[in-house]
C-alpha cells in the first residue's frame, strides 16, 4: 500500500499538477504587485475578491464562471490536441471565428428549419467551418512542410477580414455594426441550467464542452487512431518506418484541431447572451486564451477543463474589482499574466523532473548501485 502511493505521487499527473499549480501562483503574485502599485491600500481586498473569483456571488457566480470558461475550453482543447500530436495550432482564433460565423450565419437564415434541427444544423457549420480552416494549415504542413505557426498565423488574418466582410454582406445590422440576432431555434437550449443557476447565460454549452473533453481524451489514449497521432508528433521518422501514414495524420489532427475550435465559436454566440459579432479589425481573444488554458492544462483534455474553469472563475472575481476602486482593465492585466506565466508550467515540470533525477542519483549512490 506504502509502495502504491509512492507511485501515485511520483505518477506523471501529480508533476502536472504540481508545475501547473506553481505557474499559476506565479501569475497571481505578479498581479499581486500590480495591484500594490496601482492602490496599496485596496491590494490585500482586491487580491481576495479575484480569489473568491465565482464564489463571490454564490450560485449565479457559478453558473456565469461556467458560461466564460465554455469557449475557452474548447479553444484550449483545439490548440492542446494539436500539441499532442507534434502540432502548434496557433490559429485557432480564425478558426473560433469561421465556426461563429458559420453558426451565426445559418441561426439567421435557415429559419425554415424547427428549433431542435436549426440548433444542431448550425453547430455542424461551425465544426465544418473550423474544420475547413483548419484542414488549409494540415495541407500545407503534411504537403509542402510549410511550418504550421506561421500558416495558421495567416489564417488568423484571412479568417478576421474575410467574416467581417461576409457579415456585411449576409447578416450585418447596420445600427449596431454587428450580426442581426439568430433565431430562437437556433439558440442553445438551457435544459433546466438557467432554473440551477438563475440569473446567468448558462446552457447546454459547458456540458457539450465537457462532452468533447472527454472524447478526446478517449481519442488520445483509449484508440488506436490517437496512438498513431501522438507516435507522428513524437517521432515522424519512426512512425513512417511503423508503416503510419504521416501526412495523413497531421491534416486529421489540424482537421480535428479546428473543428473543436468552430465549435467553440458556436457555443458563445449561440448561447442566447446578447452577444454579438462585430464588425472589427481584432483577432478573436479566446483563441489567444485556448493556447494560455492549453499550457496550463499541459495538454490534457482533463487539465484544460479545470484550467479554463480556473480563468473563467477569476474573471467573473474581476467583475468586482471597482468595489474596491480598481480600474475593470486590472484584471485583463492579471489574467493576462497568468496566462503568460502558463508557459512556465513546462519550465517547473522539467525543474521537478530534473529534482527528482538527482535525488534518485544520491539515494542509489549511497546504496552502492
Amino acid at each position: 500500500m506504502k509502495n502504491k502511493w509512492k507511485n501515485i505521487w511520483r505518477g506523471d499527473g501529480i508533476v502536472n499538477f504540481s508545475s501547473s499549480i506553481l505557474a499559476i501562483v506565479c501569475g497571481l503574485l505578479f498581479g499581486f504587485i500590480i495591484l500594490l502599485s496601482s492602490n496599496p491600500q485596496q491590494a490585500y481586498y482586491g487580491f481576495m475578491m479575484i480569489l473568491q473569483g465565482g464564489f463571490t456571488d454564490g450560485i449565479q457566480g457559478i453558473g456565469q464562471m461556467l458560461y466564460l470558461a465554455t469557449p475557452i475550453i474548447m479553444t484550449g482543447l483545439s490548440v492542446g490536441f494539436a500539441f499532442k500530436t507534434g502540432l502548434f495550432n496557433i490559429g485557432a482564433s480564425g478558426q473560433f471565428t469561421a465556426g461563429a460565423f458559420a453558426a451565426v450565419f445559418v441561426g439567421v437564415k435557415f429559419t425554415f428549419l424547427p428549433p431542435g434541427l436549426h440548433c444542431l444544423a448550425a453547430l455542424l457549420a461551425a465544426i465544418l467551418a473550423g474544420a475547413i480552416w483548419g484542414l488549409v494549415p494540415g495541407l500545407l504542413k503534411a504537403f509542402f512542410n510549410v511550418n504550421e505557426v506561421i500558416s495558421s498565423i495567416m489564417m488568423n488574418y484571412i479568417g478576421m477580414y474575410l467574416v467581417n466582410m461576409m457579415i456585411q454582406r449576409t447578416v450585418y445590422d447596420q445600427v449596431k455594426n454587428q450580426t442581426m440576432a439568430v433565431a430562437d431555434g437556433a439558440n442553445l437550449p438551457k435544459a433546466g441550467l438557467d432554473k440551477l443557476f438563475p440569473g446567468t447565460n448558462i446552457n447546454i454549452g459547458i456540458l457539450i464542452a465537457i462532452l468533447c473533453v472527454i472524447l478526446i481524451y478517449i481519442i488520445l489514449n483509449k484508440t488506436t487512431f490517437g496512438y498513431e497521432l501522438k507516435a507522428c508528433g513524437k517521432n515522424p521518422n519512426a512512425s513512417k518506418y511503423a508503416g503510419i501514414n504521416a501526412k495523413k495524420s497531421i491534416i486529421l489532427s489540424m482537421v480535428i484541431a479546428g473543428a473543436l475550435a468552430g465549435l467553440g465559436g458556436a457555443l458563445l454566440y449561440l448561447a442566447d447572451s446578447g452577444k454579438y459579432m462585430q464588425v472589427l479589425d481584432v483577432i478573436a481573444p479566446e483563441g489567444f486564451s485556448g493556447i494560455s488554458v492549453a499550457l496550463l492544462g499541459l495538454s490534457n483534455p482533463i487539465g484544460i477543463l479545470f484550467a479554463g474553469l480556473f480563468i473563467g472563475h477569476i474573471t467573473v472575481g474581476g467583475y468586482n474589482m471597482q468595489l474596491f476602486d480598481f480600474a475593470p482593465e486590472v484584471i485583463d492585466i492579471i489574467i493576462s499574466a497568468i496566462i503568460y506565466c502558463g508557459a512556465l508550467s513546462l519550465l517547473f515540470k522539467n525543474l521537478i523532473y530534473k529534482i527528482r533525477m538527482r535525488k534518485s542519483a544520491k539515494k542509489n549512490k549511497k546504496e552502492g548501485k
